[in-house]
């Protein structure tokens, strides 16, 4: 295994890291998939309710991973690529709703484009899924609320090797599943860092 990094990847991760958390979306550095590429970072974040406890389970979840493989994939259009993955509890008249996957699919370009992205510019090849489950309780369990959970997974080829952006449209993206309203780009408050633990390091793979 080399210890040695990119210049191009050593940039896009001083990007990420230089950016802040956005109110109420709780963002870390976690251990990165170490076979998909050669170089790759990852992060993880998690979005709780106004009243959440300690003990609460977060509204949304995700996971916002950067590959970068300094000889390019044709399938990426380019030599580094996002892959995300957003998760959130829904309300349930929300599973009746015939266009809620086309609905959350649009939440992608929105939250580019909040970011100060342009979609099919600044982020090419877009792809992914929308997926609904919903659970509904019976017998000893029948007290408990019906739930409808979206799984949002989308990935993208940045133009580029400022990341920061992308990784606050993802943020947006877990605020907008968890019911928040995102904040336009330029009013997102930078007051700390992703979390005050340090960060761990990325993986280089073989």
């Amino acid at each position: 295994m080399s210890n040695d990094v990119p210049a191009e990847f050593a940039e896009a991760l001083a990007d990420l890291r230089a950016q802040g958390a956005r109110p109420g979306v709780h963002v870390e550095e976690i251990a990165a998939p170490v076979r998909v590429a050669p170089y790759s970072a990852a992060f993880a974040g998690e979005v709780t309710g106004e009243d959440a406890g300690a003990d609460d389970d977060p509204v949304a979840t995700g996971r916002f991973v950067v590959l970068h493989d300094p000889a390019g994939q044709e399938s990426w259009q380019g030599t580094f690529r996002i892959v995300t993955l957003v998760r959130a509890t829904l309300e349930p008249e929300m599973a009746a709703d015939p266009l809620l996957a086309e609905v959350a699919w649009s939440w992608i370009p929105e939250c580019l484009q909040l970011a100060g992205l342009r979609p099919g510019s600044d982020a090419v090849a877009e792809g992914g899924t929308v997926t609904r489950v919903m659970s509904k309780s019976f017998g000893a369990l029948s007290n408990t609320p019906d739930a409808v959970d979206l799984e949002l997974r989308a990935s993208w080829t940045p133009a580029d090797t400022r990341l920061g952006a992308h990784l606050q449209a993802w943020t947006a993206l877990l605020s907008t599943a968890a019911g928040a309203p995102p904040l336009p780009a330029g009013v997102t408050a930078l007051n700390r860092r992703f979390t005050d633990r340090p960060p761990r390091p990325h993986t280089v793979g073989p």
